[in-house]
């Protein structure tokens, strides 16, 4: 049977929003030109594959500052998150084991009752 963990909410809340704030800043990144400098595009068949990307028109300033604010705030919340007090509660192979399981404890919902 596999161990169940009483992670504290502001822990979950704290994992919760970590991946909100990553999917965000990938779908953004996905959105946004190749290139955070307007540049000409390139064509370069001489490696082992071809490479090619369109002109980049560059990022406006709002576009560098949202990604900025993602990136400072997906830090903010990983540090929060890895340096957790609930971490500490945990001997070493639980904690690992531990650590694995909050990061998917959004996605299925606990099965309460159920024997």
């Amino acid at each position: 049977m596999a161990t169940t963990y009483d992670f504290p909410s502001d822990l979950r809340a704290g994992q919760e929003e970590l991946h909100q704030v990553r999917a965000e800043l990938s779908a953004l990144l996905k959105r946004l030109p190749w290139s955070v400098e307007p540049l000409d595009g390139f064509s370069d068949d001489g490696g082992w594959r071809k490479v090619e990307r369109p002109a980049s028109p560059g990022w406006s300033a709002d576009e560098q500052a949202e990604v900025e604010k993602l990136r400072r705030r997906e830090h903010e919340l990983a540090v929060f998150v890895s340096t957790h007090r609930y971490w500490s509660e945990l001997p070493g192979a639980d904690r690992v084991d531990a650590r694995s399981r909050l990061k998917h404890v959004h996605e299925a919902p606990e099965e309460a009752g159920q024997d």
